[in-house]
């Protein structure tokens, strides 16, 4: 008799991943809050363009119109594609990290290094309020979700998926 798929016996089957431990877990849902928040802030930055003509006019009252409309599109540009890579790299570094990728661990931790050095840029210049605050709880954000990551349980986690 024809059977089209072997039969039970002889194969080992594949070990279950297992399951992320709690700070690890943590760390996933912080890293999913910084997406959200910094969406929050491009959307934000995108709600106060109004504003921004203003802005530049008064930090070089010699442009033209045309000078302007073109700083206006530059950073709004810049804005927009900052923050989508914002958001993308939170979500990348999310997954990676639940799948227990050791060079996502450190890659994040280098994101959050990177941040921390943009945070102090930024408060050195005259910022709106709303645009600190957001900065600073993006900021926060990062620094729990890399403490989550760099626990003895979440970093026994990562060696057992580097095992494997």
């Amino acid at each position: 008799m024809y059977q089209p798929y072997p039969s039970a016996g002889g194969q080992v089957p594949e070990p279950q991943r297992p399951e992320p431990p709690a700070s690890v877990l943590n760390a996933v849902k912080l890293m999913y809050a910084g997406a959200a928040v910094s969406a929050i802030s491009l959307i934000v930055s995108l709600s106060t363009i109004g504003s921004l003509r203003n802005t530049i006019r008064s930090r070089d009252p010699s442009y033209t119109q045309t000078q302007i409309h073109s700083a206006e599109v530059v950073v709004v540009a810049f804005a927009v594609i900052v923050g989508l890579i914002s958001v993308g790299l939170w979500v990348w570094m999310a997954s990676a990290n639940k799948a227990g990728k050791n060079w996502a661990r450190i890659t994040a931790s280098v994101f959050f290094g990177l941040n921390t050095l943009g945070v102090l840029a930024i408060f050195r210049q005259a910022e709106p309020v709303l645009s600190r605050l957001i900065t600073l709880v993006i900021w926060l954000v990062g620094l729990a979700a890399i403490i989550m990551l760099w626990r003895r349980v979440s970093g026994e986690y990562f060696a057992a998926q580097q095992r494997r």
